[in-house]
């Protein structure tokens, strides 16, 4: 059973049989345990015990920083961290004091569930964030509720917190880090080891989480493993979270509960839980839960991109079109005789710089980040370079299934900061009714530069590696999507509306190829981002793909110029979003004939809510600016209701 599986079966309805692995401590008394298997029946099931650490001396620490007055603000992230951090911390600062402290300075809890614990320690919180489901919304209410700049704001740890860190710390704040639930040790009991090795050697189906506790301890213990099997193939496993507490808890750490067991336990399970899990969403929905987080008040959520997006009517069609920023443009072609290609996308000013230019220029109703779908290869351990007249050389590619030990996956972004940067810079320049696309490489284009050095006619290598040895090929993938998934959401926690996957070679694969070795590797990506903002899904050059596209969680699915538009959105579903699909060489037509094809991609499209105006790829870098104005223009004017 896997929690990528794009169907939209209940997971829950899967159990009788499974292998379910059960981690419990002191909190789960023998009752809950005999009704768990009562309810699970034919299931296997596997325990686990855990102890948890009485004493934590960093906790005290921050408690005595918050008693001394040092500590300017502190957030509360999960109801089971708020408690164990007041239960410490009592241990060794009177109850009282540090209660007092709390409520005089400025106290943030994030959701519901965590403001109503501070009331139950008679603290009424500064800031609620209501409902949050990513950094982003934290970020959001904090910057519009307090002078970020200079404050020293205590926040809860966790190896999913970089981004809000991160966050903070470009707002000008200064982050005191509190050990997550202060946890000493690392080093699993030998009960959790035994639970472990069942994830690692895939004995389990199923893991169930009865309380905060435990599903802090097993977020702990899951990434702190050096094996990364066990992280894997964790993904792969259904997560029950019984009580809200725990699937709060678990979403905070990046772990979203694919089922939650009611507070209130009854004799049959389907009656007692609701499904969280992205892929069992009705797929209308899709868009609408993608954007359920985001600031509704802001001017780009209503913004026709945006809408379209959701599925909502616009009275007129947004465009934007793929590398609207590039070498067509004079302005562009002016700073690159000033710096070279790489030079230019380390540098956030001159990227906003020439987005921002072209996103007035051409009055297009998107913008997208400038950079590159391989900068992400860099830090992963490929020497790259962007050769003048002869594109991206990868100079160490990977020759043998052995080089791919030498290929890291990106632990932080910080060694993409540059790339954060650029987003939040563009984010900050362009007028704020426009929305921002962040972007990455789709796994098996990356992976194919990877192979092959660089472009390729017919990807023999790459297919080579991919037929001859899979496991290799599955583990690159793996380092892929795990990298890929950082990198798109430290964009959207720096202020990326939207994100795009680029597969700009996946048309050189067949139907069943794309099925074995790509399509499980894209889901999962798209699966793990879209709860954080929505996804344009993008490959070129097999129209046969389109199905295989759709069966994401993706938002919108592009569309290149080798299908007709209507045909496509037929493929793919009138109750998805879709993007296209002029053809490029189009733009070097005349005006008439430009206005011609647009209405006749216009036609396809019939008035139905939900189509962005694209071409089928990039702009040519040949392409005449005027034409590209002339599009829009066209676009503007003729689907206008």
């Amino acid at each position: 059973m896997s929690r990528m599986n794009p169907s939209n079966e209940n997971p829950a309805s899967h159990l009788p049989g499974m292998n379910l692995g059960v981690l419990v401590d002191h909190h789960v008394d023998d009752v809950t345990i005999r009704q768990i298997r009562a309810i699970t029946s034919t299931t296997s099931v596997f325990d686990a015990a855990v102890e948890f650490p009485k004493s934590g001396a960093h906790l005290k620490n921050v408690a005595n920083r918050l008693l001394t007055g040092e500590i300017d603000a502190v957030v509360f992230l999960t109801v089971a961290a708020l408690n164990q951090f007041v239960s410490i911390c009592s241990a060794s600062v009177p109850r009282d004091q540090l209660l007092d402290t709390i409520k005089d300075i400025k106290s943030v809890a994030v959701g519901p569930l965590v403001a109503q614990r501070l009331q139950h320690f008679g603290i009424k919180s500064t800031i609620e964030v209501p409902a949050a489901r990513s950094w982003r919304d934290v970020l959001l209410a904090l910057e519009s509720n307090l002078h970020l700049a200079n404050m020293l704001v205590a926040i809860e740890d966790g190896p999913d917190i970089y981004s809000l860190s991160a966050g903070l710390e470009a707002r000008g704040a200064n982050v005191v880090r509190i050990d997550s639930l202060a946890f000493d040790r690392v080093d699993p009991s030998a009960s959790e080891q035994d639970l472990l090795d069942a994830i690692e050697d895939q004995r389990l189906d199923a893991i169930l989480l009865p309380n905060p506790l435990c599903a802090a301890r097993f977020s702990h213990l899951i990434h702190h493993r050096d094996r990364k099997t066990i992280r894997e193939n964790f993904r792969d496993l259904v997560v029950l979270a019984m009580g809200n507490d725990t699937a709060q808890l678990l979403q905070g750490r990046g772990m979203a509960s694919d089922v939650v067991i009611s507070d209130e336990l009854e004799t049959q399970l389907p009656g007692n839980i609701r499904v969280m899990h992205g892929a069992s969403v009705p797929r209308e929905q899709l868009a609408e839960l993608a954007t359920s987080t985001m600031d509704k008040d802001a001017l780009w959520y209503d913004s026709p991109f945006m809408r379209a997006i959701r599925m909502e009517p616009n009275d007129v069609a947004p465009v934007w079109m793929m590398r609207q920023a590039g070498r067509y443009m004079k302005e562009y072609r002016a700073v690159r005789e000033k710096v070279g290609f790489l030079e230019l996308c380390r540098d956030s000013q001159l990227c906003s710089e020439v987005m921002c230019t072209a996103v007035e220029k051409l009055g297009v109703d998107a913008a997208i980040i400038f950079s590159d779908l391989l900068v992400i290869l860099e830090p992963m351990g490929c020497d790259l370079e962007f050769v003048k007249g002869g594109g991206p050389v990868i100079h160490n590619p990977i020759l043998e299934a052995a080089d791919i030990d030498r290929i890291k996956p990106l632990e932080s972004i910080d060694s993409l900061e540059y790339v954060m940067e650029t987003v939040r810079q563009t984010r900050t320049d362009l007028p704020p009714s426009m929305p921002l696309i962040g972007f990455a490489g789709a796994p098996f284009t990356l992976a194919s530069y990877m192979i092959e050095g660089g472009s390729s006619r017919n990807y023999e290598r790459t297919k080579t590696l991919m037929y001859t040895d899979p496991g290799a090929w599955r583990a690159l993938m793996l380092r892929l999507v795990d990298s890929i998934v950082l990198y798109l959401e430290g964009q959207v926690a720096a202020g990326a509306q939207c994100l795009q996957l680029f597969d700009s070679w996946a048309g050189c694969l067949g139907y069943d190829d794309y099925v074995q070795f790509v399509h499980p590797y894209v889901a999962k990506i798209i699966d793990r981002v879209s709860r954080k903002a929505p996804v344009i899904n993008f490959a070129t050059a097999n129209p046969a793909l389109l199905p295989l596209l759709a069966d994401t969680n993706a938002s919108v699915i592009g569309i290149d110029w080798r299908v007709r538009l209507d045909e496509a959105w037929s493929t793919v579903g009138f109750d998805r979003a879709v993007q296209g699909n002029l053809d490029p060489v189009v733009l070097f037509s005349d005006i008439p004939n430009i206005r011609l094809q647009v209405q006749n991609v216009l036609n396809q499209a019939a008035g139905r809510p939900g189509h962005i105006f694209n071409l089928g790829h990039g702009i040519l870098p040949q392409t005449p600016v005027e034409n590209a104005i002339a599009l829009v223009d066209a676009v503007h004017e003729l689907s206008q209701k």
